[in-house]
């Protein structure tokens, strides 16, 4: 990588680093869950956020919007919303100078930098494919035309993992769209203390904005260019092929505890991700340890477990915790095979 790219690095690094530092402002504790939007960010990779109401995830999204000065909109999903709510519609109005009538575009929501999609699965799944496609393709359309969305375009949608009546869960290749699952669970006694006394005081946190909406773009472009070893590449294969319960070799618990395991959009997120990854740690390159620690937002919604990991009480995190200790590390292999010969 030439050296401008490095310096470059060096500096968004340390703009990432100021981001951290300003979301601990409001934000208390979750220092996985923020390192973990940080990632998808530099991936360009849409997020789903899975944990119970009141763990501030709107307040986390609202503000890492402000930091970053990006366009921010909420969307509440109900099982009334429709397609048009989300993506615009078109509208007749009277034009003043030909005083004739013809349709124009009003832009719905989903036009802004940040996007935070509240309990996805309370809407129905014509709404919830409308803003994966927009996701996926980073435009709209509406009467025939496409509408580009603003860039960097983010998602961050949440789900409530109880109060299940009634909800409209996501099907797999759905949820196959979203780079991570990341699970926001309860704060700590000493965090739930510091929110209490941060929360009641009456004091309004003022946030610096830190990056624009260019450096990140530019953030983006650099996370590609990153250095990754062929073992790396060929670890981040192995993980993920392994979870696949009819794939030759196997660990031995697998086809009892997955149905149907990840697909090759999971790797190439092991590797983006990893890349994100160590720029955020200061390197830049990618190592195993970078692969281990984002394998559970990458895959734990990307494994379907059988109806005995289920009445077992067993989890995709459990399974794949499992794998990680089954998969040995290339320098593990090399050992192993050198103790053979």
């Amino acid at each position: 990588m030439a050296s401008a790219d490095e310096s470059a690095i060096a500096e968004l690094r340390d703009n990432l680093t100021a981001l951290t530092t300003q979301l601990g402002r409001v934000i208390v504790g979750q220092d996985k869950v923020i390192e973990q939007l940080l990632i998808g960010l530099c991936s360009r990779g849409h997020c789903l956020l899975v944990g119970v109401p009141g763990l501030a995830k709107t307040l986390l999204v609202s503000s890492l919007a402000k930091i970053l000065d990006l366009s921010f909109k909420r969307i509440q999903f109900t099982p009334d919303l429709m397609p048009a709510d989300i993506t615009g519609t078109d509208i007749l109005q009277d034009d003043p100078e030909t005083h004739r009538r013809k349709f124009v575009f009003l832009p719905g929501p989903l036009f802004a930098n940040m996007i935070l999609a509240d309990e996805i699965n309370r809407t129905p799944p014509k709404t919830q494919a409308a803003l994966l496609e927009a996701m996926q393709e980073y435009h709209v359309t509406a009467g025939g035309q496409t509408y580009p969305l603003p860039r960097p375009f983010f998602v961050l949608a949440t789900q409530n993992p109880i109060e299940q009546e009634g909800t409209y869960p996501l099907p797999e290749a759905q949820l196959d769209r979203f780079m991570f699952q990341i699970a926001v669970t309860y704060p700590d006694r000493d965090e739930e203390l510091t929110i209490m006394k941060q929360t009641t005081a009456g004091k309004a946190t003022e946030l610096a904005h830190v990056m624009s909406a260019d450096k990140i773009m530019r953030l983006q472009d650099l996370v590609r260019q990153v250095i990754v070893a062929d073992h790396v590449f060929q670890y981040a294969v192995d993980l993920v092929r392994a979870t696949r319960p009819k794939e030759p070799d196997v660990p031995k618990f697998l086809p009892e505890l997955v149905a149907w395991g990840a697909g090759p959009r999971a790797s190439q997120y092991l590797i983006l991700a990893g890349k994100a990854r160590a720029i955020l740690q200061g390197r830049l390159h990618v190592t195993t340890a970078d692969i281990r620690e984002i394998a559970y937002p990458v895959l734990r919604h990307r494994l379907i477990t059988t109806f005995h990991a289920d009445a077992e009480g067993i989890t995709t995190d459990h399974i794949i915790e499992k794998l990680l200790k089954a998969i040995p590390l290339p320098q593990e292999a090399a050992a192993d095979r050198v103790i053979r010969a």
